[in-house]
């Protein structure tokens, strides 16, 4: 074998004109070089001719210029699945988040008066007329409302919440943590169980900033169990002259059995409540953009702005404009679900899950050669939203060698991501409304 038989680098990229196009001459230049290393390392027998150099160079730059945070078909049965990016935009969501990519958007301009303007107007309106708040302000997620809520309103200073709520989510993000880095102290009251309103009126001092209500959304405590209702809570807070924070965490503008789901506080009952402010996600329930919403009075939403932590959390142009357009659509209920694709999947009926399973069974079967049949199951809202809540679905189960198949379907050009379940591969289809997409990615 004589390796000086391998054409040179030159005399590839004489031949490589549609890989310069697309790729750039130095990226493909290393990559020549990469296989011709490769080769001559490997010492193959016969030696690779220019085509199949170029042919193998071309692959490599293909997976290399694959993005990494690459879309996948979400068949786990969670909807709002933090580790998938958790709720689809609407298409009006994305359109305005497109225009405001294209040129430039009067982000800090007002148009009236020619002079600076303020990105909160925004979204101010909308959000006070779908919650009733006097106020509003928005930041990155709702982790970093809940800290700037509370470094503004208790800095040094005690703030009292139920053992029973003191939650810790996805990542590690623990409350008590967050207290901590929001310089703040934290006072807990009751037991795991049971609080009470008298533990939160015996630990009321002069050190006590505010008090604090943590929605468990990612949980239930059942049994033996009492809680101190919002209501309760704030006519307590409001009596010595303390403001009341409930951190509702996902988050929901609408009754969500209008549409056949389980219940969850709405934004508006904790206004109507009591509480001085109120903290919520964009990107779960909402189906909205990664946001943090900030609700309340007027006076404390304007000590937060004044906070020089807001600037460090705060939006961007592109999340600003997706937020609007989906809150806008809150306007129409009759039409939300249509519109919105996280309502619109949480609502999907049962029967017409099953139906697109069984249409799909077999054309699934034959492109993978495996065993395939359909099955119920529960699925879950995920992002902590009603923990304890499923609703019926259906699904395709795939044996044998569950594991096999799973890594297989990662690897595709479009992986599908499901989950193993009793011996088998579940490819659940509530969050699967075209047929095609699944079909086309097997192929």
């Amino acid at each position: 074998m004589d390796l000086r038989a391998l054409p040179s680098v030159d005399r590839l990229l004489a031949d490589a004109a549609p890989l310069i196009d697309g790729h750039g001459r130095a990226t493909v230049t290393d990559a020549l070089r990469a296989e011709l290393a490769r080769i001559r390392n490997d010492r193959p027998d016969p030696l690779p001719d220019t085509a199949a150099i170029l042919t193998a160079a071309a692959a490599a730059l293909t997976a290399q210029a694959q993005s990494n945070l690459r879309p996948v078909l979400n068949l786990t049965g969670t909807v709002l699945h933090t580790n998938l990016g958790r709720a689809l935009l609407a298409d009006a969501a994305i359109d305005a988040a497109t225009a405001a990519m294209r040129a430039p958007a009067a982000l800090e301009f007002d148009l009236d008066t020619g002079g600076r303007g303020e990105r909160d107007s925004h979204l101010r309106a909308l959000l006070c007329e779908l919650t009733g708040a006097e106020d509003a302000t928005v930041v990155n997620n709702n982790a970093a409302a809940v800290l700037i809520v509370l470094n503004t309103l208790a800095l040094g200073r005690e703030v009292v919440v139920s053992r029973g709520e003191l939650i810790e989510i996805g990542g590690a993000f623990r409350m008590p943590a967050i207290m901590e880095q929001a310089g703040c102290k934290l006072r807990e009251v009751g037991t795991t169980n049971r609080t009470h309103t008298k533990d939160y009126r015996d630990a009321i001092g002069p050190d006590t900033g505010l008090l604090m209500k943590v929605h468990t959304s990612n949980y239930r405590i059942e049994g033996f169990t009492k809680e101190v209702l919002a209501p309760e809570l704030a006519e307590i807070a409001h009596q010595v002259g303390l403001p009341l924070v409930n951190d509702l965490g996902s988050g929901t503008l609408v009754d969500l059995r209008r549409w056949g789901l389980a219940p969850e506080p709405t934004v508006a009952d904790a206004v109507a409540e009591g509480a001085d402010v109120v903290t919520f996600s964009g990107d779960k329930l909402l189906g909205g953009p990664q946001a943090g919403f900030i609700v309340g009075r007027r006076d404390i939403i304007a000590r937060i702005n004044r906070n020089p932590l807001k600037r460090a959390l705060r939006l961007d142009k592109m999340r600003i404009a997706a937020t609007e357009a989906t809150l806008r659509l809150y306007r129409d209920p009759d039409r939300l679900a249509e519109r919105l694709p996280t309502l619109r999947m949480l609502s999907r009926p049962e029967a017409e899950i099953r139906a697109q399973a069984e249409r799909l069974a077999p054309q699934v079967a034959a492109a993978l050669g495996c065993q395939v049949r359909v099955t119920p199951c529960q699925s879950q809202i995920g992002s902590g939203a009603l923990p304890t809540k499923t609703i019926p679905s259906a699904a395709l189960a795939l044996t044998p060698d569950p594991e096999g198949l799973a890594a297989h379907l990662r690897v595709l050009q479009t992986p599908i991501i499901g989950r193993i379940h009793d011996g088998a591969l579940i490819l659940d289809l509530r969050c699967l409304t075209d047929d095609a997409a699944l079909l086309d990615a097997l192929t």
